[in-house]
């Protein structure tokens, strides 16, 4: 690297460093427009969403088979087939807490 290069890095480096001694200095001031120039610089954090709890076919299987063990076992047919499915294993994932919340009303 020449020595020139080398020498304009320098300037480079101490320009930098020049401004941020100079954000410094402002923000020790008092200088709002410093802290918001800091402020903005750092991403604001996103709130995090709960996510629902997952239900799986074991869940929904325990119901159906608690509400047949009870003697419904023509109403559990029935919601199976609301579900466009004559059997568990065909109602869709996304039917599943639907499907739990019919059944405990049995």
């Amino acid at each position: 690297m020449s020595k020139m290069k080398l020498l304009l890095d320098v300037v480079d480096d101490m320009r930098r460093l020049a401004d941020s001694l100079q954000t410094v200095a402002d923000s020790l001031v008092g200088n709002t427009d410093a802290d918001d120039k800091l402020d903005s610089q750092q991403p604001t954090p996103q709130p995090k969403k709960p996510k629902a709890p997952v239900i799986t076919i074991d869940q929904v299987r325990a119901v159906l088979a608690e509400k047949s063990g009870q003697g419904k076992t023509k109403e559990v047919k029935a919601l199976l087939y609301k579900y466009d499915a004559g059997k568990l294993s065909g109602v869709k994932a996304e039917d599943y807490p639907a499907l739990i919340e019919e059944a405990q009303k049995l």
